[in-house]
């Protein structure tokens, strides 16, 4: 038992009929007050009546009177105002600092035993369940989790805006900086996210924009700001683009970042920086705007087309300069990183765009495009299929995944909408 679960129990009044005090004064909940979240009554503004006597003040909930000595609480004059002390189990009489003796009422014969059982199932899921109401699930009404899980794709996409929020702040409100810092940043992966951003603040998109239709002019001078032109090389393509980066620099103060930022060990081949800054050459020399290009654009096809391009010809048998591959193939973005860049850089800056606007048909519009691509597929969603949830698009899937990431690994179940469907359930 837990302070939180009674808090919880309160809050939403999941008790038997027929409250009374520990004295057999009859209980009436007419509010149970708001929640407070800092020092104090753990619940404000509250109105019972008890007998015949209506109070409207604090109500303060432990798991035993006698806890109500040992948190020192009758030295406080914060809880002066208690006018109802909720108990699980009432050991001990107690009274408040100035002597008067508030009425108690112990919960313990208001639980339903269901209640308590589904608690203990939720918090002590058996062996090592990642997601506690797995065994559960089948309880919950359909509508109920569809709900749920629509406000859970709205509370995920606005978690991912905070990373947008930052970088528009930096760009003092440049939205088409801050998309392609956004972008960059993406381009990098988890594991590069951070050098491939400072690769794009240390390189300004009007000076890439110069160059549109000259994708190899776009790589050389990413691949020289990303520190990863220096030395001699026997291949003519990194020589030619040793050659274009020097042209470009001694008609702009340009400063690289260090090549030792990049992270290539544990990279699948296809994920390393030299082939990730390829591509994106490519995708920028497709538009000098790409963030109004992208804000033009309201199909989640017709994006994964513009997302989608390959590496320079030269990368279809290298993966690093001067080391040829065995194997010659196109190295192509890939509708599935194509669809990770929509759903995690575009469509939330589009949201973000909308909120910062007061323009709900991009929100809206955001929402569709999520709505449009098909669900992931990672480790997270595979357990929600095992455990008989469906999964039909990316909306969905985003879902889940802040459900399992916010909610069941901290086993927050008290939190949650579908635990607290199953809680009630009886």
């Amino acid at each position: 038992m837990t302070e939180s679960f009674l808090q919880y129990v309160w809050q939403h009044q999941l008790l038997d009929h027929g409250l009374a005090t520990v004295d057999g004064q009859p209980v009436v909940v007419l509010r149970t007050g708001e929640y407070n979240h800092d020092s104090g009554p753990d619940f404000f503004n509250a109105r019972v009546r008890v007998g015949d006597v209506e109070w409207v003040g604090s109500v303060e909930i432990h798991i035993r009177t006698s806890d109500w000595k040992a948190h020192h609480h009758s030295e406080d004059k914060a809880y002066n105002n208690i006018v109802l002390h909720v108990v699980y189990e009432h050991d001990c009489d107690i009274a408040l600092q100035d002597g008067r003796i508030p009425p108690t009422m112990e919960l313990r014969p208001y639980l339903h035993p269901s209640l308590v059982a589904n608690y203990d199932a939720l918090v002590r899921p058996s062996g090592d369940e990642a997601i506690p109401c797995r065994k559960k699930l089948v309880e919950v009404p359909e509508l109920v989790i569809k709900t749920f899980m629509e406000r859970l794709t709205i509370e995920r996409i606005e978690a991912k805006t905070e990373v947008a929020k930052r970088l528009l702040n930096e760009s003092r409100g440049g939205w088409e900086q801050t998309c392609y810092w956004l972008m960059a940043h993406y381009f990098g992966g988890k594991v590069n996210a951070l050098p491939f951003e400072l690769l794009a603040k240390a390189t300004d998109h009007r000076l890439l924009a110069r160059w549109k239709d000259n994708p190899r002019r776009i790589e050389a001078l990413l691949m020289g700001q990303a520190g990863i032109l220096d030395g001699f090389f026997e291949d003519d393509y990194p020589r030619q683009l040793q050659t274009e980066y020097n042209a470009i620099g001694g008609a702009a103060a340009l400063n690289p970042i260090g090549g030792y930022l990049w992270k290539y060990y544990c990279l699948r081949p296809s994920s390393l920086p030299t082939i990730r800054i390829s591509q994106f050459a490519q995708l920028l020399s497709k538009s000098s705007s790409l963030f109004a290009t992208l804000l033009s654009m309201n199909n989640a096809r017709e994006i994964e087309k513009l997302f989608d391009q390959h590496a320079a010809e030269y990368w279809d048998n290298h993966y690093r300069f001067d080391k040829t591959t065995a194997k010659s193939s196109v190295k192509r973005i890939g509708k599935m990183q194509a669809d990770l860049l929509i759903i995690n850089a575009w469509v939330p800056l589009l949201f973000l765009y909308g909120a910062e606007h007061g323009q709900q048909n991009y929100k809206d519009q955001a929402l569709d495009l999520i709505i449009q691509l098909p669900a992931e597929d990672n480790v997270v969603i595979r357990r929600w299929r095992q455990a008989g949830m469906e999964v039909s698009n990316a909306a969905e899937s985003q879902a889940l995944l802040q459900l399992y990431n916010r909610y069941c690994i901290g086993r927050r179940c008290l939190e949650c909408g579908i635990g607290y469907q199953i809680l009630k359930h009886k």
